[in-house]
């Protein structure tokens, strides 16, 4: 596999990162855990950048942890296990955490840790016609490490709505929900919006517009580490569960899992 980012940085200090694992739909394989982690530490660190734009290639923007990886997983020890999950949610705190304002071009479909992805996001603009939604259900498993992100972005109503359903909606629901921002009909659009969200950062002082963002986080919901290893624990003993096994090797034998009576 070739590397799954494609960063670029324009003459003005904004860096484009774009999810390049098409074949995959730009699921969060390691390789791509890896790659978003270490890009939050370079490009948050980088004192020539201004604002970050995270979009993907393709039709999808992200469809989600890679469930071959999660497969994978079954065979494991219960600390490897925990290591697996932790790699995921330390990729997540490293994007939220990243001192640069992140805006979200979301170019297509995302489902479940996709719209983990979305929730980091300071900014999320996507399609109109777009899918969405937190299918982790549907095969045995729960949106644990990105749940403190969805949670602290959409509010537990309106969470409560669609996290624990599986069920799809477009991206005017999902601005109703608080995932996007702001919704548009085609990709032309999406791109000037995505520029208006920019442009106003580039008139602004860096240190005073991380330090905002600093701000934020202190005055918010704490997204402690006694949180992320809750949802560590939940994501690892979820591989562990007979369901997550029936309904990941279901996905891969094409067939529905036990319980699906839909």
């Amino acid at each position: 596999m070739t590397h799954p980012l494609e960063i670029e940085i324009d003459d003005r200090g904004v860096a484009t990162v774009t999810m390049t694992d098409t074949d995959r739909h730009n699921a969060l394989s390691e390789p791509m855990m890896d790659a978003l982690s270490d890009m939050a530490a370079t490009v948050g660190q980088n004192p020539d950048v201004r604002a970050v734009i995270l979009t993907g290639a393709g039709k999808s923007f992200c469809a989600g942890g890679d469930l071959a990886w999660m497969r994978a997983q079954f065979e494991k020890g219960e600390a490897a296990k925990e290591a697996a999950a932790r790699k995921l949610a330390d990729m997540l705190q490293a994007l939220d955490r990243m001192p640069k304002p992140l805006i979200g071009r979301i170019n297509g479909q995302a489902f479940g840790g996709g719209l983990g992805l979305m929730s980091i996001c300071d900014v999320a603009i996507g399609l109109s016609g777009s899918k969405f939604g937190f299918t982790e259900t549907r095969l045995g498993l729960t949106p644990a490490t990105i749940s403190p992100y969805v949670v602290a972005r959409m509010g537990a109503a309106k969470a409560r709505r669609v996290f624990m359903s599986a069920r799809l909606f477009d991206g005017d629901e999902a601005v109703r929900l608080n995932l996007l921002t702001e919704a548009v009909d085609d990709l032309a659009i999406l791109d000037q919006r995505v520029q208006h969200e920019v442009e106003p950062y580039l008139s602004c002082a860096p240190g005073a517009v991380a330090d905002a963002k600093a701000l934020i986080h202190a005055l918010s919901r704490q997204i402690d580490d006694a949180v992320i290893a809750h949802t560590v624990a939940a994501l690892s003993e979820r591989w562990a569960d007979s369901e997550a096994q029936e309904g990941i090797n279901a996905f891969f034998d094409r067939r529905k899992p036990q319980w699906n009576k839909g």
